[in-house]
């Protein structure tokens, strides 16, 4: 039976029937009972693979979310005797880390204490504890540079390699923390003393399930990412979260991967005879990606290069001026009748002229 046990085709069989017998109503202790050898040493990766096929065999993706509190719940013993993902300081991991323990000293050392002073004011007191609570909540909304950084730089990654449950599932109940803080606060700002009770309820809420998506992200999902995320991935991350921002807390040291070339990955332009792609520093595309995406443009295009030669121009269906392929590698002044030089010699002055005075500026 141990043998069986350690099966991973039988593993995620028997984590699979777990979840459906909690989404058919089962007693959370029943099933963990049941369960319990599987339970035991379930690994973030597990919870993470049966949720996406769960997705992919036809459950949707909303009750999969409704429910995923209760999956982390029922996990969270072995989960939490996991150990954490070891990260160097300014590693986009050790940020995320760092984020999550200033938001939880937000909501515990804030938050909660003054959702229990609220609770245990008098009518006269209400209105200045209301202020200093929204005004810890429009802190929380700093949670939103987290959760975009995690949604926008780390899930494509682990979409590359197959990992959509963390995206499909976690990024909605962002959504929902999001749209409750969203709520809170305009609760908060017309405040009065008929809704104190909702006020606290709905705070509790949003405080628990913020704890409970931190427990996710670093039981869950971060041991996926570290598990599958190469150093080169990990430092593409790294450089583009000042974009997003931080929540609440900087970086605690700049972040200098062991590979010294990687100061160059990701910003030369290669040719298209890297596996068929031309890279940017903002994607890749290829050959053909770029001719299509030129030739459905709404305007016409012509490339003059520095020494004034035609170099390219677009193919759209609509063409203003029509162009014969001749006139790649000729002087600019030379496709034109001998009377219009004048005139293209001026437009180019005033384009070259535009260029230095647009460098200028800067």
């Amino acid at each position: 039976m141990s043998e069986l046990i350690q099966n991973r085709e039988y593993r995620m069989k028997a984590l699979k029937e777990l979840i459906m017998d909690l989404h058919r109503g089962k007693n959370v202790d029943e099933v963990k009972q049941r369960f319990r050898e599987i339970i035991k040493d379930v690994s973030a990766e597990e919870v993470s693979a049966m949720e996406q096929a769960l997705i992919q065999e036809g459950m949707p993706v909303e009750e999969v979310q409704r429910l995923c509190d209760v999956h982390a719940a029922i996990f969270k013993e072995a989960l939490e005797q996991k150990p954490e993902p070891k990260a160097t300081p300014g590693h986009p991991l050790n940020t995320f880390f760092k984020e999550n323990r200033a938001i939880e000293e937000l909501l515990e050392k804030e938050i909660v204490p003054l959702v229990e002073e609220l609770k245990n004011s008098r009518p006269d007191g209400e209105r200045n504890i209301t202020l200093k609570l929204l005004e810890k909540v429009n802190l929380l909304f700093d949670v939103e540079k987290h959760y975009k950084r995690k949604e926008e730089l780390l899930f494509p990654y682990l979409e590359k390699y197959g990992i959509y449950g963390p995206s499909k599932v976690m990024w909605g109940v962002d959504d929902e923390i999001r749209a409750a803080l969203r709520q809170l606060r305009e609760t908060l700002s017309s405040y009065n003393s008929q809704i104190k009770s909702q006020v606290v309820d709905k705070t509790m809420e949003l405080v628990n399930k913020i704890k409970e998506m931190i427990f996710k992200e670093e039981k869950i999902l971060f041991p996926t990412a570290e598990q599958k995320l190469t150093e080169d991935e990990w430092y593409q991350i790294y450089k583009s979260e000042d974009e997003i921002g931080y929540c609440l807390v900087e970086p605690e040291a700049e972040w200098k991967p062991a590979r010294v070339d990687l100061e160059k990955s990701g910003e030369a332009i290669a040719d298209d005879t890297t596996r068929g792609f031309i890279k940017f520093p903002t994607g890749m595309l290829t050959p053909k990606e770029i001719e299509l995406i030129f030739n459905h443009l709404p305007v016409d295009i012509t490339f003059v290069d520095k020494d004034d030669t035609v170099r390219y121009f677009s193919a759209t269906k609509d063409r203003i001026f029509t162009r014969p392929k001749t006139v790649i590698g000729r002087k600019v002044q030379n496709c034109h009748p001998p009377a219009s030089y004048p005139v293209v010699e001026k437009i180019l002055k005033i384009l070259k002229k535009a260029k230095r005075m647009w460098r200028n500026s800067g």
